[in-house]
């Protein structure tokens, strides 16, 4: 039964890594996707704006609005179900309904308007599309195209006042309608312009103007309504870390909205910094805050939103927090300092699952309180040993050494077992398998990097689940090899499988488990030179890397040496330990990189933090570990009980590694 759900699972491994090596498949999808996206969004983003002219207070107050407004849903609910499936499309099929639901009831503007944005912004996170321009816009440019194409109909001051507008129906919007304009973003009026808005006389300019132009023309048009705030706006954004936490670059600016960050900073201050922005979105890349300094702004946000109950914000932004502000500068952090860069992630999970429950308001404020100290102590750390040529070859050589080893062990085990078994033969399977690991994992960074830029959720998440799915397998390899280890069992199975050939499902399952065991430890050790790799130490980093790679080749050797020596039974039997072992730290790494991901809540335990065996002080994964020993404990006992039995005559089996029989 074990070795069929081995067999089972090796087969859906060949599909997994398709997946995680064709990124390229993602690409395909969202280029499928990239004119049904945004014009989805853009409906999604006029209703939550323009329903308020539709419905008040229950009633309808314009039934062609209202019926407008109708038709959009329902459009909106067609469009999504005819995209690409992922696995949000349930979610978003969902929300979709519940809109739909909304506005046939007629429900109140805020709640319709905050059900819009949900389901826009979650369309674009299952469905990544350009949403900001590649460098600031032109303000300059923008004022002059818009007096060229955009006053006769809008005004010069874009009150919606041009000669031309007071004879069109309807008439032009007037941009410096404060109330309107609260709600839309920079991407909304960017939309418009590219768009057009059907059943009115907004036209599309996508063939008229290039996207830097209409861009520009976007934040200009979004400035209008806020040209007498905006003059404050620069030294609230200069001084006050809180408000410059909301935004930290071009991507976070072309999306937001007055109304969305009005909860935490109030309309005055919000409209102060989203005016300045818009008017001078250069200085987004001149005093953005980023690495640690950004997550303590992250952090002080959090706490200001769940002060003012928006829990569902505060818990974003705790998230972005580690994911946008620690998780990049991890590899330094973990070179100076692993303790620190460990307590940091528990502190910092903890206080996200504080956000999720009904905590008291000073109790998170404490925990706050923590983090941020934590996050102080992180800074220091970092900055001081910037460019520092030992802490950057020890970062180096711990790297290679701490993800490499836990794959070495496997790939050493599989091809032990193949000496042992006298099938040299099969040992080309197994390299075959970690060397591509190798080349898929450099290929995926590349395309990550470069194609669709992978985020640290998708970092921890591929981290994550790659290692939960390697535990799993590992569990049923270690059960087998126990089995067959008992009771001269072992032996009898060798003399049996020596003379047969290797089969191609045999050879799959050497490769495949080589293949998972080192492509998860190589994505995320790249990633980790990836950013060391900016530190300025080029050639000690090199170095390290290679002090590592000698570590490994000495320790593989010694232990192919060792296993040589072994007498066949205590071989046998001290590899389904080691597997199962393997197979409980996986499961600890796996969940723990969930848990920094924002997919499993964190519930601190008071244990020690023992990374090397996957042991994390969070009542999760060591509930997750344990779960892991219990089937282990399970197995091994049914393996002792039958191993009393008598052995079974001879079978002609044709296999050297697992069989489904």
């Amino acid at each position: 039964m074990i070795t069929t759900l081995i067999r089972s699972a090796l087969r859906k491994l060949s599909i997994a890594a398709l997946l995680l090596c064709g990124v390229t498949t993602f690409t395909v999808m969202a280029q499928d996707a990239t004119t049904t996206v945004p014009q989805t969004w853009q409906m999604l983003d006029y209703l939550a704006t323009d329903y308020a002219g539709a419905v008040k207070d229950g009633a309808v107050i314009s039934a062609s609005e209202y019926a407008e407004m109708r038709e959009f849903t329902a459009t909106t609910r067609s469009r999504i179900d005819a995209l690409p499936p992922t696995a949000t499309t349930p979610a978003l099929m969902k929300q979709a309904d519940t809109l739909v639901a909304s506005v046939d009831a007629k429900a109140a503007p805020a709640q319709v308007a905050t059900q819009a944005h949900a389901l826009a912004d979650a369309l674009l996170q299952a469905y990544p599309v350009p949403t900001a321009p590649e460098h600031a816009p032109d303000l300059a440019r923008g004022a002059t195209l818009y007096q060229n194409r955009c006053a006769a109909c809008h005004g010069a001051t874009g009150h919606g006042d041009g000669p031309a507008g007071l004879q069109l129906s309807p008439h032009p919007v007037n941009f410096t309608d404060q109330t309107r304009a609260d709600q839309r973003s920079a991407l909304s009026l960017y939309e418009v312009i590219s768009q057009g808005v059907e059943g009115t006389p907004m036209a599309s300019y996508a063939q008229q103007l290039s996207s830097d132009d209409r861009w520009a023309l976007a934040y200009y048009v979004g400035s209008l309504a806020y040209t007498q705030e905006s003059a404050t706006g620069a030294d609230t954004w200069q001084h006050d870390t809180a408000a410059r936490a909301q935004i930290a670059d071009l991507k976070e600016l072309s999306r937001v909205r007055v109304a969305q960050l009005t909860p935490t900073l109030g309309a005055e201050r919000a409209r102060a910094i989203v005016g300045y922005l818009r008017a001078h979105p250069d200085v987004i890349h001149q005093q953005a805050l980023a690495g640690i300094p950004l997550a303590r702004a992250r952090l002080a946000a959090s706490l200001t939103a769940y002060r003012a109950g928006a829990k569902t914000q505060a818990t974003q932004l705790a998230l972005s927090a580690y994911l946008d502000g620690v998780e990049p500068v991890e590899p330094q952090l973990n070179a100076r300092d692993g303790a620190l860069r460990a307590q940091l992630e528990t502190a910092m999970g903890a206080y996200r699952t504080a956000l999720t429950s009904s905590t008291s308001v000073a109790s998170v404020a404490k925990q706050s309180d923590e983090v941020d100290g934590l996050l102080l102590r992180a800074q220091e750390v970092t900055s001081d040993a910037a460019g520092d040529a030992a802490a950057t070859f020890l970062g180096a050589f711990t790297i290679l050494v701490r993800e490499g080893l836990e794959a070495l062990l496997v790939v050493v085990a599989l091809l032990a077992f193949l000496r042992k078994a006298a099938r040299p033969e099969a040992r080309r399977y197994v390299h075959a398998g970690w060397s591509l690991a190798l080349v898929a994992g450099g290929v995926t960074w590349a395309i990550a990097s470069y194609a669709i830029s992978i985020s640290g959720a998708g970092r921890e998440l591929t981290e994550g689940l790659s290692s939960l799915f390697a535990a799993f397998v590992l569990l049923g390899v270690g059960l087998w090899m126990h089995q067959k280890s008992i009771g001269g069992r072992w032996q009898a199975y060798l003399k049996e499988k020596m003379a047969a050939a290797l089969n191609r499902r045999s050879a799959w399952f050497l490769f495949g488990l080589a293949f998972i065991s080192v492509y998860r430890e190589v994505f995320e050790s790249i990633l980790f030179y990836a950013a060391l790799w900016n530190d300025g130490q080029e050639v000690w980093l090199l170095g390290g890397i290679a002090a590592g790679a000698a570590a490994l080749g000495l320790i593989a050797w010694v232990l192919l040496r060792t296993s040589h020596r072994l007498p066949i039974g205590t071989f046998f039997s001290a590899s389904s330990v080691l597997i199962a072992v393997l197979a409980v730290v996986l499961t600890g790494k796996g969940v723990a990189a969930l848990q920094e991901a924002g997919w499993v809540a964190v519930s601190v335990a008071p244990v020690p933090h023992i990374e090397l065996l996957g042991i994390y002080p969070t009542w999760q994964s060591l509930l997750a570990q344990l779960a892991i020993l219990v089937l282990l404990a399970v197995g091994f006992v049914f393996n002792i009980r039958r191993g009393r039995q008598p052995l079974p005559s001879p079978q002609g089996a044709q296999e050297v590694v697992p069989d489904a029989k």
